[in-house]
């Protein structure tokens, strides 16, 4: 089972994996933060991402913002990050914003 070492921590246990597996995170901005939590979040168990960011991957970016790779230059941060998040866990369910807001 993927998530057993959370559901055997008493603090989660079924029932709160269950709730991860049901939340809905936004996350505004996948730079080096964002995108580290988006990470985070996809190995956890959270159900439902919606990202929102406006750039694109730029070879500077990559010392920092571990999700991405050299293959993913120039291309829009979210739509990278979408493929890389469903390669973790491909379950979880994401919308995904290419734009400014």
């Amino acid at each position: 089972m993927r998530f057993l070492r959370q559901i055997i921590f008493e603090k989660i246990g079924k029932e709160g994996q269950d709730k991860l597996e049901k939340s809905r995170v936004c996350i505004i901005g996948l730079g080096a933060t964002g995108s580290r939590t988006a990470e985070l979040l996809a190995r956890a168990g959270v159900g439902n991402l919606v990202l929102i960011d406006r750039d694109v991957i730029e070879l500077s970016n990559l010392q920092r913002q571990t999700l991405y790779t050299e293959e993913d230059l120039n291309l829009p941060k979210v739509i990278q990050a979408e493929k890389h998040l469903k390669k973790i866990n491909s379950k979880i369910r994401i919308k995904y914003f290419f734009k400014d807001i």
